[in-house]
C-alpha cells in the first residue's frame, strides 16, 4: 500500500490544492506567459469554479496534500486537467494513482476516451503521460501564447 492516499477533493481543500499546484509549477514559472500560469495555477475563487465544474482528486499522506487532478466529463468524452504533485514526491507513484482514480472515475461516468493538454516546458509530464497510454492528437491550440498540445486516450 503506498505512503498516500487518493480521495475526492472538498471544498476545505482548496487552500491546500493552491499551494500543491504553487510547488508544482514554481520552477516553470519563467517559460510560462503570465496569464498561462495563473491559469495553470490558479487563485482560490477560480478552483472553486474549478471544483463545480470537474471532479477532483486529492494525494494525502500526514494529512497533506501532496497531488491533485481535475476530470470532467462532457458524454462520451472526458478531460484531465491540473496535475500536480509536489517536488517531494515526485516519482512516488502519486501521478500514477490520481491519473487511475481520475480514469475510473470518467468511465464510470460513461466516458469511451480522455484528453489532456500539456505545454512544452512539461518535458516530464508529456513523457508520464506516453508511459500512461496517451499520445498526440495532432491538435496544437494557444494557451495565454503558448502552445497547448492535445494528447488523447482511448478508455
Amino acid at each position: 500500500m503506498p505512503p498516500f492516499l487518493v480521495r475526492p477533493a472538498v471544498h476545505q481543500d482548496l487552500a491546500a490544492i493552491e499551494r500543491c499546484l504553487a510547488a508544482a509549477f514554481a520552477a516553470y514559472r519563467d517559460r510560462y506567459t503570465p496569464a498561462a500560469y495563473a491559469d495553470t495555477v490558479p487563485d482560490l475563487p477560480a478552483l472553486e469554479r474549478r471544483l463545480q465544474e470537474m471532479r477532483m482528486f486529492v494525494a494525502v499522506a500526514e494529512g497533506s496534500i501532496i497531488g491533485a487532478l481535475g476530470a470532467a466529463a462532457h458524454g462520451e468524452e472526458g478531460h484531465l486537467r491540473g496535475m500536480a504533485v509536489v517536488p517531494a514526491w515526485h516519482g512516488q507513484g502519486v501521478s500514477a494513482a490520481l491519473l487511475q482514480q481520475a480514469e475510473t472515475e470518467l468511465r464510470r461516468l460513461g466516458c469511451r476516451y480522455v484528453t489532456l493538454d500539456s505545454t512544452e516546458p512539461l518535458h516530464r509530464a508529456r513523457r508520464f503521460y506516453r508511459r500512461h497510454g496517451y499520445a498526440p492528437s495532432g491538435r496544437i491550440g494557444d494557451y495565454f501564447g503558448m502552445p497547448l498540445h492535445e494528447y488523447r486516450k482511448t478508455l
